[in-house]
């Protein structure tokens, strides 16, 4: 049993100057907590950069104690018919809200604290949106935990978390496979579709199956979601580095193949996330597939517990 004494955080670190022309944004924070015996301390160094130079960033990443969230809003078509917020309101309230509870300590599981979370935000608009359509905001997730000796990660949605071993093995990787998979099998589908009609028809069977059985789940409306996320632990001693990552960043193993997870995991030690990013964006120039929101958080010198 954890007795909890004190509980505190200190974040600091540096934002380099960023403008919508000038790339990605970069922040270098040191996310600290104590929890009696369940303190744990880890940097943290974080980067987003937006598909779109012209719009707004739909990703959410931050840091507090002993965590690291990074949320990934996902664009749907008429979701401002039915939501005045937006996709990036959302993944933004969503994120901050998971962060403050995940690094208030505490035993609560992630997933319980995730739920709450979206109850949370969905309770701020329902008065005013149609938060129940289809068509809302939703959004996958990310969290890391350090805490009592152990690190603990959970996806929810085409998310990932990477932790690289200490001892050289193959990392722990969580992925949500479900709604890309459910996807695809609709892509012949999309392809016949003769107009416009035909292909938004699709795409409505396609959200029929969000956050239901034998479907795909993701944050949304639905607290319930959070229990069919993908969790998964490591002790702490036994961690060298954590990664959490958009499918924007992740793209470069999921999606183009062109790395696994265990040199993904290398090369953000070797040379950063930023030259992940550049890869990443030189790969969908190259196959000619549309740039999405970019996020990566990366978690280093993990301490305590």
């Amino acid at each position: 049993m954890i007795v909890v004494v004190a509980t505190f955080w200190d974040v600091t670190g540096h934002t380099l100057p960023w403008s919508p022309a000038s790339g990605p944004s970069f922040v270098h924070m040191l996310a600290r907590g104590a929890a009696g015996r369940g303190g744990s301390t880890m940097r943290v160094t974080t980067l987003t950069d937006v598909a779109d130079r012209g719009r707004t960033n739909e990703d959410f990443v931050g840091a507090g104690p002993g965590a690291a969230v990074v949320v990934d809003g996902a664009f749907v078509a008429g979701a401002e018919k039915v939501c005045r917020h937006g996709v990036a309101w959302y993944a933004h309230r969503l994120g901050d809200r998971l962060l403050e509870l995940v690094g208030a300590g505490g035993d609560e599981a992630l997933t319980s604290l995730l739920a709450t979370a979206i109850e949370q935000v969905t309770d701020e608009h329902r008065h005013t949106c149609d938060t129940a359509d289809p068509a809302s905001p939703w959004a996958a997730v990310a969290v890391v935990r350090a805490r009592a000796g152990a690190v603990e990660g959970l996806v929810l949605g085409d998310a990932a978390v990477v932790l690289e071993r200490a001892d050289g093995a193959a990392p722990l990787v969580l992925t949500d496979p479900r709604e890309v998979d459910i996807g695809q099998s609709y892509l012949p589908a999309l392809a016949a579709a003769r107009d416009m009609d035909e292909r938004g028809a699709v795409l409505a069977q396609l959200r029929a199956r969000r956050n239901r059985a034998g479907g795909f789940w993701v944050a949304k409306d639905d607290p319930g979601a959070a229990d069919q996320a993908v969790i998964g632990q490591v002790p702490a001693r036994d961690v060298r580095t954590v990664a959490l990552l958009s499918n924007g960043a992740s793209r470069l193993v999921d999606l183009f193949g062109l790395t696994d997870w265990a040199a993904l995991a290398a090369d953000l030690g070797a040379s950063g996330p930023a030259e992940v990013v550049r890869r990443v964006r030189e790969a969908e120039q190259r196959q000619s597939v549309p740039q999405d929101d970019a996020t990566i958080a990366y978690c280093t010198h993990l301490e305590g517990g």
